[in-house]
């Protein structure tokens, strides 16, 4: 029985809200490893993971959503950082810091117009780790 692979990415999500598609980091991370699950976790109290479109407008309309549920006011009890930064640690209740994805002969099997995509409305913290875990089957 093979080990279980991981392996932690820095990436870059700037000072505004952003989805950033991280697709292709994954897939190179289970390029060749044959058959198992993709687990993807993101270690910070403020952001998610969303399987998504992107591209055509959906990564837009979910920061507008998130906006729209969770704004950017003083309504929050959680007070440091930016105004409205206590909405970014309820994101993960809405946006959850997981997913766990099948993998068959080292490729993904996402649909056809799916992206694994880290969801960020920190601005206060532009960089974020990502870690990849591939559990051989």
């Amino acid at each position: 029985m093979r080990p279980m692979r991981s392996e932690v990415i820095t990436v870059r999500t700037g000072s505004r809200p952003t989805v950033l598609d991280i697709t292709a980091e994954a897939e190179r991370f289970v390029s060749g490893q044959g058959d198992g699950l993709l687990h993807v976790f993101v270690p910070h109290a403020t952001a998610g993971l969303a399987i998504i479109e992107t591209g055509a407008g959906s990564d837009d309309d979910l920061l507008r959503a998130l906006d729209d549920l969770l704004p950017t006011d003083d309504r929050w009890r959680h007070r440091h950082g930016s105004p409205g930064h206590g909405r970014d640690h309820v994101l993960p209740a809405f946006v959850p810091p997981y997913a766990t994805l099948p993998v068959l002969g080292g490729r993904l099997q996402l649909g056809t117009w799916q992206s694994i995509c880290l969801v960020d409305t920190n601005g206060d913290n532009p960089s974020r780790q990502v870690r990849f875990s591939f559990l051989p089957g």
